[in-house]
């Protein structure tokens, strides 16, 4: 973009130039002028003639340039004033492209994580279950029982105590009706020696 500064000095030559084509016209017209009155008039009258017109053309042109300058700041001011009107204008418009820009890519961005994020959990899901199985493998070589075999151990322990009990119960009943079948007759025959006796 093209500076305040920058701006100023293009539009100052540019009527400065204006200036200088006025005021070359002017200056060609006044020797035209001065050369058919020369053409006209005497040698000696021309020399008094020629400084007198001499000198009221360079007052004209000094004049002519005064008054080109004058408008062209003038002139340049509105330019100025206007071209910094566009560049606001250009400046707003670049600006909310560019933040239209800007929430596309916030976006894809934003999508491109989610993606990253997804797939990492799935790879620390699957380094996770690699892990779990090594370990597995290795508890197993040194014969440390997995949680499956600790618990298939338990469920044993749990049947094998239950049929203790119930062997356990069926044996003192037998016990018992033996006991009380053999002490029957014992006593039987003790009542039958003391009576005989």
């Amino acid at each position: 973009m093209t500076s305040p500064g920058r701006l100023h000095t293009v539009i100052h030559s540019r009527c400065t130039r204006a200036a200088a084509d006025t005021m070359e016209d002017l200056m060609v017209k006044k020797l035209k002028a001065m050369a058919d009155k020369k053409s006209a008039a005497g040698a000696g009258l021309f020399d008094s003639a020629l400084a007198n017109q001499v000198k009221e053309s360079a007052q004209q042109i000094w004049l002519a340039g005064m008054g080109a300058f004058a408008k062209a700041q003038a002139e340049g001011k509105q330019v100025f004033d206007a071209l910094v009107k566009e560049g606001a204008n250009l400046q707003k418009k670049t600006q909310s492209a560019a933040e239209e820009r800007f929430g596309d890519v916030t976006s894809k961005m934003t999508s491109m994580a989610d993606d990253v994020s997804a797939k990492a959990g799935k790879q620390w899901d699957k380094l996770e279950t690699i892990f779990e199985e090594r370990t597995a493998k290795a508890m197993k070589k040194l014969g440390v029982p997995s949680a499956k075999d600790v618990q298939a151990l338990k469920e044993r322990i749990e049947a094998l105590s239950a049929q203790v009990a119930r062997g356990a119960g069926s044996a003192a009943r037998k016990t018992a009706a033996k006991s009380s079948a053999k002490s029957v007759p014992r006593k039987a025959a003790k009542r039958a020696r003391k009576s005989a006796a």
